[in-house]
């Protein structure tokens, strides 16, 4: 269980992914001078009044303005002339009026059976990864050296991060700090035989302006979020991220020595949706889910969340996004879960609502140790606790409220 601290915060709501709205403005009215948010609109009734909608009737012959306007999954027949792609991605599901979800309505009874396992064997065992900081070397406080990991509890420990070096494309350390870490945490193989350490290129540094970002593009024209246009991704990035997969691994693995590879993926359907999952598994040992950082202070500029406060991480929003994996038959093997061990705080604007979706004026103050406005490592949260903090356990979506 993740302990998330909030000044004044909760959980996330139980909601359903949905790409748009349940009411996609099929039966919102329009003129000839007030056209439509969603869809076209169709013909014009004897008051000149005329009805939002998608595909052939609305968009057809008799479309009066906005006729342009495709929707975003083809619902049966319309074909690519009405709508911008035939089935939707991640194999979710095409509502009546062609945009993709979750939502039963959309689904129609379709559901997705999830994957079971005899928990008595304890599969899960089977890797315990942990992250470790490199850069956690430049807190005041509550570091962490290598030789503090405790032996026993991981079999792999990722080294975060490594750059890659745009000029000769072999990989750079993050800072000097940094690399002085690399080979101590390596050594800590000397004394725990089977633990494997793996280095994590990337993170944000590398999708950051600067030199680094075009990395990626120049290897395989794709960045950080493959077709993320916000991320600076392009269309081609679908399919170029299957072909830098596949030539990495044919290359490590004609090096005679044993490599391991994985990638992690975005926990948001709408990041999800730019990756091949399908094709990419076959090259990768595991994914790994980034099923933390959902919620935070910059829900606050997202139109469809807004400043209200929510646990960064929570199990609810974690079987939904596993879900669209399952929609697509990966094996559950290859899965890992990434959960954070810290908590996302904030400000409520009113001390009568502590709660799930209370509205926020901004993040709470830093931790001693860690420093960052909306931000608290797990030992400031103990602290805070100890010190008489009220804890609540939402059971639904196992997520700790300490206010």
């Amino acid at each position: 269980m993740i302990l998330n601290q909030y000044k004044s915060d909760g959980t996330v709501q139980p909601m359903r992914m949905m790409v748009k709205p349940d009411t996609d403005d099929s039966d919102g009215k329009c003129t000839k001078t007030k056209g439509c948010k969603l869809g076209c609109c169709g013909p014009l009734n004897k008051e000149g009044v005329g009805i939002c909608g998608t595909g052939p009737k609305f968009c057809g012959k008799d479309c009066t303005s906005e006729c342009s306007y495709k929707s975003e999954c083809d619902q049966g027949g319309w074909s690519l002339k009405y709508s911008n792609f035939t089935t939707c991605p991640l194999n979710v599901c095409c509502s009546d009026y062609g945009f993709c979800g979750t939502l039963a309505s959309y689904c129609k009874g379709r559901t997705v059976a999830s994957p079971k396992c005899d928990t008595a064997k304890h599969s899960s065992d089977k890797r315990t990864i942990g992250y470790y900081e490199g850069w956690n070397y430049q807190r005041p406080c509550g570091n962490m050296e290598p030789e503090d990991i405790p032996f026993g509890y991981y079999t792999h420990i990722d080294f975060a991060f490594a750059l890659v070096n745009p000029d000769t494309y072999r990989l750079d350390p993050m800072d000097a700090g940094t690399a002085s870490h690399y080979g101590r945490v390596s050594a800590l193989k000397e004394q725990q035989n089977d633990l494997e350490v793996w280095i994590a290129i990337g993170g944000w540094a590398m999708n950051d302006p600067g030199k680094y970002r075009t990395v990626f593009y120049d290897w395989a024209k794709s960045e950080k979020s493959p077709a993320a246009e916000d991320r600076g991704g392009v269309e081609e990035d679908f399919e170029n991220y299957v072909n830098l997969l596949a030539r990495l691994r044919k290359r490590l693995n004609a090096s005679g020595r044993k490599y391991g590879l994985t990638l992690n993926l975005p926990a948001s359907y709408w990041c999800l949706k730019g990756f091949d999952i399908v094709n990419m598994e076959k090259y990768l040992d595991w994914f790994n889910i980034m099923k933390y950082d959902i919620h935070g202070v910059w829900d606050e500029n997202i139109e469809s969340l807004g400043p209200y406060a929510h646990a960064h991480i929570n199990l609810t929003e974690i079987q939904q996004v596993l879900e669209l994996l399952w929609r697509n038959n990966i094996n559950p093997e290859r899965v890992v879960m990434g959960l954070g061990f810290y908590g996302r705080s904030f400000t409520v604007k009113s001390s009568n609502c502590l709660d799930s979706g209370c509205e926020f004026s901004s993040g709470a103050k830093g931790g001693e140790c860690t420093g960052t406005k909306g931000v608290l490592s797990a030992s400031e949260i103990n602290k805070i606790v100890k010190n008489g903090g009220k804890m609540k356990l939402d059971k639904e979506t196992a997520v700790q409220i300490v206010t």
